[in-house]
């Protein structure tokens, strides 16, 4: 496999997004993976799992990456998309792994930039854990996820 992105952003480290990490790095997917958390916790938690290059800011963890993934409590999209939308790159994907959509739309799209291409998805996996700890490469295999126009 090629890399399909040079550099992808998680916004949020728990399950979803250490997993996607690791399933990222397990296919050779992205030359460079960040990530950010609000928690300064769950910061060095992944810090020290390493599975991704951890940044002290949202803005930060987004700068130059060709796909973001949202994976934070809807309830928090709105502020965050508010944080990051001038740090968007041109060409980037923005997706979210949200298990509604409305309200995913409603806060994310009225700040999405000009150039940005925002893909609503819901990946249907998951376990009763949480937390950078508890990601696994092999999370989504044989697994949907929804895309949501």
């Amino acid at each position: 496999m090629s890399v399909m992105y040079d550099k992808v952003a998680l916004i949020g480290l728990g399950l979803i997004a250490s997993s996607m990490a690791h399933a990222m790095t397990r296919g050779g997917l992205a030359g460079q993976i960040t990530g950010f958390a609000r928690s300064a916790e769950t910061r060095k938690v992944a810090a020290d799992i390493g599975f991704c290059e951890v940044c002290e800011t949202a803005q930060e963890a987004v700068q130059g990456a060709d796909l973001v993934v949202l994976c934070i409590p809807i309830g928090a999209m709105e502020s965050v998309m508010k944080d990051i939308a001038p740090h968007l790159k041109a060409g980037a994907t923005l997706t979210d792994v949200g298990s509604v959509k409305g309200a995913v739309f409603t806060a994310v799209l009225p700040h999405l930039p000009e150039g940005v291409h925002f893909v609503g998805g819901h990946p249907m996996a998951g376990t009763e854990h949480s937390g950078p700890t508890s990601g696994f490469a092999e999370l989504f295999d044989n697994r949907w996820t929804l895309i949501v126009p």
